[in-house]
This record gives C-alpha cells, sequence and structure tokens, in this order.
C-alpha cells in the first residue's frame, strides 16, 4: 500500500475520513452544506466520537460536486501517537476490501504532532498488510482494493519523520509477519535465512549463517539435540548492525525458531498443531527488528541471533531421559521434548556472549503456553536479572503498544528444575510453567551479562484483528526492540 502526504485534497475519486475528537466537531465546518446532514447521519449512527467510534456516509452529489463515501472516526480525547494509530488502524480495516482504491484522511485542525502524524502513516500501511499468496479462489469483495492512503494537513516534519524514522519499522513488521504466516513446508531454517538476506539487501545488515557442521565443532549439543528427529538442517542466523562507535560493545537479540514444532517424541495433540508454524515468531521479531534498525541508520552496535531448527518425531529424533551437553558445558536431561525453544536458546545465548562479547542481551520466544494461562494475549511476560533494563523494555512496550508484564524470578523457582542425574532439567513441575523456563534461560547468563526474557506465546499470532493487524502475524516485538535500542542508544 502507498501512503503520501499532501497539503490539500486531492481530486479525483476517494474515500474521505475525517477524524472527531468526541464531541467536538469543529473541523467538520469544511463540509459546508452537508454538514447538517452528515451530523444528522452521524447522530443516527450513535457516534459521538468515541475512540475507534465510526459513523459511515455518503456527501455530494449536488451542483456537479462528486459522489464520495465519508468517515468520521472518533479519537476520543486523545491526540498522542495512541490515538492516531487508533483512527488509520480503524479507517483502513474498514475500507481495505470496500471497494475504494484511495483513502484520504484530513487532519486540518486537528492536535497531531508530526510524530503521530508520522505513527499514522506507519499503521494505515501495517493495518492494510495482507497475505494472500496462497489464496487463489477469493471473490472480488474478498480482495484488498485499498491501494493508497493520503494523510493531507499533517504537521510541518511529518512525511519526513515517517519516512526517516517509521518506513524502516514498516519493512521489519512485514518481513516478521511473512515469515511466521508462511507454513512450514515453505520456511524452515535455510529458507528463513535466505528470505532474511533478501530482506536485508542495501540495508548494510552484515549476515552470516552456522551449518550443522560449524555448530557440532563449536560443541552446541543443546540446540542440535532438538534438531536431530528432523531431515532439514538447523542453522544460527548471525545478523550485526556496527552503527555505534567502534569498540562499543554490542547489544544482542536473540530469537527462538522452531519454524515447525511437532513436541517430538513428547509429541503435541492434532488439534491445532497446524499453528506450531509460528513457533519461531521470537526469531522472526528478532529478524524484522534488525532490518528496521539497519534501515533507520541506528547508531548503536546491535547483533541479532536466530537459532533455527525443527523439532519433528522420528527413528533419530531426542528421546525423554536425554542427556545432552550444552555450548557452556552444562549437561541437560531433556525430560519433555516438546520444552525445546529453551535448549535452543541456552546454545544461542552462549554464543553470543563468549563469541561476540554481549553483556547486554534480551531474547523472545514463543516460549510456554503457561504464558498463555498467565497473561492471555495481551501482555508478553518480561523476566529479568536487572531491575534497569526490565524498566526500559516496559517503557518500550507501553511506547509501541507492544505490551509486557514483568514476572517473578527467584531460588526456589530455581530449585525446580535441579535434575538428579544431570545440572539441570529442562522442565519443571506443572505449576509456574513460565517462570521455570525462564529459570532454566538464567542459568545460561554469564556473569556481569544484563539479560531479559521475553515469552511471547500468546502476542505473536492473533484470533482477531488489532489496531495495527488483521487475523493472522501481528509482528509483535519489532516495534519493541527497535524503541528499546533507539532509547538505549540510539
Amino acid at each position: 500500500m502507498q501512503i503520501r502526504f499532501a497539503d490539500q485534497l486531492p481530486s479525483g475519486a476517494y474515500a474521505l475520513v475525517l477524524p472527531v475528537a468526541g464531541p467536538e466537531r469543529t473541523n467538520l465546518a469544511a463540509l459546508g452544506e452537508a454538514r447538517a446532514a452528515v451530523e444528522a447521519s452521524a447522530r443516527g449512527q450513535r457516534f459521538e466520537g468515541e475512540a475507534g467510534g465510526v459513523a459511515e456516509t455518503w456527501i455530494g452529489g449536488t451542483g456537479g460536486a462528486q459522489v464520495r463515501r465519508l468517515l468520521l472516526v472518533g479519537t476520543g480525547n486523545g491526540s498522542d501517537g495512541v490515538a492516531a494509530e487508533k483512527l488509520a488502524g480503524t479507517a483502513v480495516a474498514r475500507l481495505l476490501t470496500s471497494g475504494e482504491r484511495s483513502l484520504v484522511i484530513d487532519l486540518t485542525g486537528t492536535r497531531f504532532d508530526a510524530d503521530a502524524a508520522a505513527r499514522l502513516a506507519l499503521v494505515a500501511a501495517a493495518r492494510g498488510w495482507r497475505y494472500d499468496r496462497y489464496r487463489t479462489r477469493l471473490k472480488d469483495k474478498q480482495k484488498v482494493s485499498l491501494e493508497e492512503v493520503v494523510i493531507v494537513g499533517a504537521p510541518t516534519g511529518s512525511e519526513a519523520r515517517y519516512t526517516e524514522r517509521y518506513a524502516a519499522v514498516l519493512d521489519g513488521l512485514k518481513l516478521t509477519r511473512e515469515l511466521v504466516t508462511e507454513p512450514a513446508n515453505i520456511i524452515y531454517a535455510e529458507t528463513f535465512v535466505e528470505r532474511v538476506r533478501k530482506a536485508a539487501e542495501g540495508s548494510g545488515l552484515v549476515i552470516e549463517a552456522l551449518d550443522e557442521a560449524a555448530m557440532k565443532k563449536l560443541g552446541m549439543g543443546a540446540l542440535l539435540g532438538v534438531n536431530q528427529g528432523s531431515i532439514r538442517e538447523p542453522r544460527l542466523l548471525v545478523m550485526r548492525w556496527n552503527g555505534g562507535n567502534d569498540g562499543d560493545t554490542p547489544l544482542g537479540l536473540i530469537g527462538k525458531g522452531v519454524t515447525f514444532d511437532t513436541g517430538g517424541i513428547s509429541i503435541k495433540p492434532a488439534a491445532g498443531m497446524e499453528a506450531m508454524k509460528w513457533d519461531m515468531g521470537g526469531a522472526g521479531a528478532v529478524a524484522g527488528a534488525m532490518i528496521a534498525i539497519a534501515r533507520r541508520k541506528a547508531k548503536a552496535n546491535v547483533i541479532g541471533f536466530c537459532g533455527l531448527v525443527e523439532n519433528m518425531p522420528s527413528g533419530s529424533a531426542q528421546r525423554p531421559g536425554d542427556v545432552v551437553t550444552s555450548l557452556n558445558g552444562q549437561t541437560i536431561e531433556v525430560i519433555n521434548t516438546d520444552a525445546e525453544g529453551r535448549l535452543v536458546l541456552a546454545d544461542v545465548m552462549t554464543y553470543a556472549q563468549r563469541e561476540h562479547g554481549v553483556k547486554k542481551m534480551v531474547d523472545l520466544a514463543t516460549l510456554t503456553g503457561a504464558m498463555l494461562i498467565a497473561l492471555g494475549h495481551e501482555h508478553g511476560g518480561l523476566f529479568s536479572n536487572d531491575d534497569g533494563l526490565a524498566g526500559e523494555l516496559a517503557a518500550a512496550g507501553a511506547e509501541t503498544g507492544d505490551k509486557l508484564w514483568r514476572m517473578p524470578l527467584g531460588d526456589a523457582y530455581d530449585r525446580l528444575i535441579d535434575s538428579p542425574i544431570a545440572d539441570i532439567k529442562n522442565v519443571g513441575p506443572r505449576e509456574a510453567g513460565s517462570i521455570t523456563a525462564a529459570q532454566f534461560l538464567q542459568r545460561f547468563v554469564e556473569e556481569g551479562t544484563v539479560w531479559a526474557h521475553l515469552d511471547i506465546a500468546g502476542t505473536v499470532w492473533s484470533d482477531k484483528p488489532g489496531t495495527s493487524f488483521d487475523k493472522g502475524a501481528t509482528g509483535f516485538g519489532v516495534r519493541l526492540l527497535d524503541r528499546w535500542v533507539e532509547n538505549v542508544a540510539g
């Protein structure tokens, strides 16, 4: 979808959106003689300017005026970026398959600043994203018709702010949603790397991928054990952005990339297993965030790491009761092969710290079903060994809408994953499942490293539309990580 900024209303056919702030209707004066009829229509639809509320009517048709669709979209009492995003998402969702090709949002007379208008543009484009590659029998009424959004009357600097800051985020969101949406026969470790390489062309990202032989040589027994039941090779994708000062310690972003998770020998129930194509949502978010960081030329040194595997049952698959040796030398008793993501992350975290000198790192993973029970689909779980880092991430989440809720860590939980025959076991009891998973990861955080774990099992995919996404892949984590990097490093 094309995004344009303009100083005045264009000519030709388009649908017009006018923001309405609560009971205020001052910006309707430009409708002239049509205002009374429009207001009567709005009252008839019980429209009061509430955030996300819509009143739809048609205007024109007399004196040669063109008939066009008019939407009044409520912004409540808000005039910040959140209100602007809600306005954009509401309008685009309403008209995406309406038959309209062009949507004009007239911000004349509103209180949005340049950043809010730029965020409006971002969400307009993000909400219009749809992945119809495999849908070959769509009826015309089901097809996306909306081709452009024109933003009129935005404050000076809005277009530059969008182009220089948020267009890069849109690129990252698109990549993440594409990776998460694709089926597992299309996206697996090797093709994940290929998609990222293609998306990163011209961005300045330095990309490498370790193959199975390289990981065996290093001693990544935990990660490789997860993949040993698959006919596909694993990969460790490394994406480096050098935008900061030479010698500055890089920030580390680490993603769980299980491109399909059957549960292995501890196989999942058949119902709903198709959803496990998005068990690589953490890796998808890291890849998208790195694209955003690179394309906006962030003044920071950042490295993204994605551990990419497939968890399959076969004659060569890892068994419950097996013991594997991780990259940092700890032995792990694998009690449940469906608790595989933490095994992948353990080796990738060690690699990031030991091979790349990372001292501040954030991992993202669709790690536990228990996170869904605790927080539903509204927040990601936040665990950290550092109050400062936890606060930074929570603030970035609040600013971007990728909301987080901090969860506890502690010795009492840590003792639940002691193994009678190895250094650690990969699951504890049924209770506190998300916490014991985080405790497992913390055992691979080395002294002096500041770390946070984001369990995003409930947020990477949605069965209902949101402000910036339709049903399906949300892109959760991209804006969060990008904003966090900006806030702490530039």
